[in-house]
């Protein structure tokens, strides 16, 4: 039996696809792990196969994206709402902008509801619908906003939902605006006001940045192996790890958090530094104090541009590699 498909290989994939002569193998290879049952996880089967839908649309071929894209809805039938926009998109970029419209529609009520599904919104964007995309922000952005008003919240969770759900609504609608060059309304204001007073609240606790300490993989498996009891405070593998740092970025994000980002942490460096302070590497006070004095060095600002290099530093792009992990 041929090799099995990890995790690791579709980011390398996305990364060298989207650059090579032949696309068609890595897609063929993608394709290939997945009729012949090899991805590793068979919860990344959507993600290979999305992954071989970006390397053919930056191809020109959106015909056969769409064909995958379509696979992709299929694969994953529990949690297929981001492999459906993106057939949606694709669809509006072919100039089926009915049909794409259909697919896209069907899914606007995600975004009361779910604050990663701005991804509606990009393919919008992507595909001439900026005004579109306007009119579903501000729709989403008033509902919500008529919910707070007049019910009350079940929990204070739900109240925190509701007002995260409201600061990334304003500031995607307004940065939206700010690129097709409108001018300020009572939305772009109420977005300046929110994160003005998110900059005040963060500054009055922490005069840095709100960094999350990161290990890459290899000292991700170092660490676990050299101090065993730290498998009870992180999950039990690397992909689940950036996985969980993404999610929690996006929570922060949400929530009104500013200057997010990470820092990368090494074993060494990590022994080192707790033999010079003289703490337990273990514990999680040495690993906060750890991840602060590695802010010094250096920070990996996030999120990064959707088409950028992922901060997980697997060199595939954000938006098919750690943006995904956060809707899991």
């Amino acid at each position: 039996m041929s090799e099995l498909l990890t995790a690791d290989r579709i980011d390398e994939i996305g990364v060298l696809g989207s650059k090579s002569p032949d696309p068609a193998a890595f897609v063929a290879e993608l394709v290939g792990a997945v009729d012949e049952g090899r991805v590793a996880d068979p919860a990344d089967i959507g993600y290979a196969l999305l992954v071989a839908v970006d390397i053919l649309e930056q191809a020109g071929d959106r015909a056969d994206a769409l064909a995958l894209a379509t696979r992709a809805i299929a694969e994953q039938p529990d949690d297929n709402a981001y492999a459906r926009a993106v057939r949606g998109g694709l669809l509006l970029r072919l100039g089926r902008t009915d049909e794409g419209m259909v697919e896209l529609t069907a899914l606007r009520p995600l975004l009361e509801t779910d604050p990663a599904a701005t991804y509606l919104i990009d393919e919008l964007a992507e595909s001439g619908q900026a005004e579109t995309a306007l009119e579903w922000l501000t729709g989403a952005l008033d509902a919500i906003l008529d919910r707070t008003r007049t019910q009350q919240h079940e929990s204070e969770d739900a109240q925190d939902e509701a007002a995260a759900m409201i600061y990334g609504l304003a500031q995607r609608r307004h940065n939206l605006r700010e690129e097709l060059g409108l001018p300020h309304d009572e939305y772009d204001n109420l977005a300046d006001r929110l994160r003005a007073a998110s900059d005040h609240a963060l500054g009055a606790v922490d005069d840095g940045p709100a960094t999350l300490l990161f290990w890459p993989q290899a000292e991700f498996d170092s660490l676990l192996v050299r101090w065993p009891s730290l498998v009870d405070s992180y999950p039990p593998t690397w992909d689940e790890h950036r996985a969980s740092l993404e999610r929690a970025l996006v929570d922060a994000s949400g929530m009104g958090g500013a200057d997010l980002g990470v820092v990368v942490g090494t074993v060494a460096d990590l022994a080192a530094f707790a033999e010079r302070t003289g703490s337990d590497p273990t514990s999680e006070e040495t690993l906060d104090e750890y991840a602060d004095s590695l802010d010094e060095a250096g920070v990996t600002a996030w999120p990064p541009g959707r088409n950028d290099t992922c901060w997980c530093g697997s060199g595939a792009k954000y938006k098919k590699c750690c943006l995904p992990r956060s809707r899991g």
